[in-house]
C-alpha cells in the first residue's frame, strides 16, 4: 500500500498542468498581464544562460537575486509587474519546472490573444515562405482573409518548416487542420484508388492483384 501512495505521488509530481500556470499569470496580472509576458520573455533567455542548474529552493533564491539586481540596475526600482513575473520565474525553478517555461509561454500569449480577439494561425509549408505559396496566395493575403472569416480583431500567424508535407501548405487554426498539402493529396489519391480496385473486384472478379 505504501509503495503505491509512493508511486502516485512520484507520477503527480511529474504531471505538469502548463494551462494552469498561464492561467494564474494572466488573472494575477489583469490588464498588465501583456506588459508581464513581454518582461517574462525578457527574463527567459538570461535565466537559461546561467551556469547552474536551475532546479529546487537555492537555486530559485539564487536566480531570484540575480533577477532582482539587475531590474533594479536597469531602472533604480522594482514596479508590481517585475515584482510579480520574477517570483513566478522563481517559482518555476523551486518546483522543479523550468524545462517547460517556453511551453507556459505559448499558453500565456495564447490566453492573451484570445482576450484581445486575436486568432493564432500556424502554417506549415514544406519549404521556408519567400512571401507567397506555390499557388500564389500571398501570406498577407491569407491573413486577411482568415480575419474576415471567423470575424477575429486580427489574426497572428506562425511559420512552420515541415518537409513532410512535401509541397502545399496545413494550416492549424486552434485545434482545426486545412490540410492543402501535398502528402494530403498524395494519400487520398492512393485511398481512392484502393477504393476503385475494390468496386472493380466486386464487379469483376480476379480484376484486382495482390501486388496492388
Amino acid at each position: 500500500m505504501a509503495d503505491r501512495k509512493a508511486a502516485f505521488a512520484k507520477r503527480k509530481r511529474l504531471v505538469f498542468h502548463g494551462d494552469r500556470w498561464a492561467k494564474v499569470f494572466v488573472a494575477e496580472l489583469g490588464e498588465n498581464a501583456e506588459s508581464g509576458l513581454l518582461y517574462l520573455k525578457a527574463l527567459v533567455p538570461p535565466a537559461k544562460a546561467v551556469p547552474w542548474v536551475l532546479s529546487g529552493h537555492c537555486a530559485a533564491r539564487r536566480l531570484e537575486k540575480m533577477m532582482r539586481e539587475s531590474a533594479m540596475e536597469s531602472t533604480g526600482n522594482m514596479e508590481p509587474v517585475a515584482e510579480f513575473v520574477i517570483r513566478f520565474v522563481a517559482l518555476f525553478v523551486e518546483k522543479e519546472r523550468f524545462k517547460h517555461i517556453d511551453s507556459v509561454l505559448e499558453k500565456i500569449e495564447g490566453r492573451i490573444d484570445a482576450q484581445k480577439g486575436v486568432l493564432a494561425v500556424t502554417l506549415e509549408s514544406a519549404a521556408p515562405l519567400d512571401g507567397a505559396f506555390a499557388s500564389g496566395i500571398h501570406v498577407e493575403e491569407l491573413r486577411q482573409h482568415i480575419a474576415e472569416r471567423t470575424g477575429a480583431t486580427g489574426v497572428k500567424m506562425k511559420t512552420r518548416v515541415v518537409p513532410e508535407l512535401l509541397g502545399g501548405y496545413r494550416l492549424k487554426i486552434g485545434g482545426f487542420y486545412v490540410d492543402a498539402s501535398l502528402r494530403k493529396q498524395v494519400e487520398k489519391m492512393r485511398a481512392d484508388l484502393e477504393t476503385a480496385a475494390l468496386a472493380c473486384a466486386l464487379i469483376i472478379p480476379g480484376s484486382v492483384n495482390d501486388g496492388f
